[in-house]
């Protein structure tokens, strides 16, 4: 059964706690020892569904490289016309990276404003009916607004100030995981490398 745990963006020490679960979640599958690869898939031609590409757009401009890859900013997308691409241009890498796909979702009206951190992949389009792959080792999703009818409209009359506070929250979240897994691999990395 995948592990998930849901927190509200607006919590106190939302990031932190993302952060945490998630590299603890990273670490626990044996992916914990590469860097994680960010797949931040949305469009910015939809207020609700831009989550994944403002996500992209803060860790690029947040993460050392050492720190993780980010796939999926404002300025080059990853959306439904060139997600099986992508996803082959990985496949195609030496070693496969540990995937951490981010994404808008629709849910409940009680569920707007959460954010969910699990293992496995998830499976972007499925609230507006797009087969589209599914994608990452782990993943992040925010509920940005209601689900259940006219689902395009209702992502086009999302709330930007949700999206932008979710984003963030989430990037901070994703910016501290990395960090917390580059910091025990360095500490592995110098307990190896010790003469005793």
């Amino acid at each position: 059964m995948a592990t998930i745990v849901r927190l509200r963006y607006d919590q106190r020490l939302a990031s932190e706690r993302l952060g945490g679960e998630l590299a603890a979640m990273l670490d626990r599958m044996g992916l914990g020892d590469r860097p994680p690869l960010f797949l931040c898939i949305g469009t910015d031609r939809s207020t609700g569904d831009a989550l994944g590409p403002l996500v992209g757009q803060q860790l690029q401009a947040a993460l050392p490289l050492w720190d993780g890859r980010v796939l999926g900013t404002l300025e080059q997308p990853v959306h439904a016309g060139n997600l099986a691409e992508t996803l082959a241009g990985l496949r195609s890498e030496a070693e496969e990276p540990a995937v951490v796909a981010v994404d808008a979702c629709l849910g409940r009206a009680e569920s707007v404003g959460t954010v969910c951190v699990g293992v496995g992949p998830l499976v972007p389009g499925a609230g507006v009916n797009k087969s589209l792959p599914e994608v990452g080792s782990a993943h992040v999703t925010g509920t940005v607004n209601v689900g259940g009818f006219m689902e395009y409209f209702v992502l086009q009359n999302t709330r930007l100030q949700l999206v932008m506070g979710m984003a963030t929250v989430i990037a901070d979240g994703l910016t501290h995981a990395a960090r917390l897994l580059h910091e025990a691999r360095s500490r592995t990395a110098l307990a190896d490398a010790a003469p005793w």
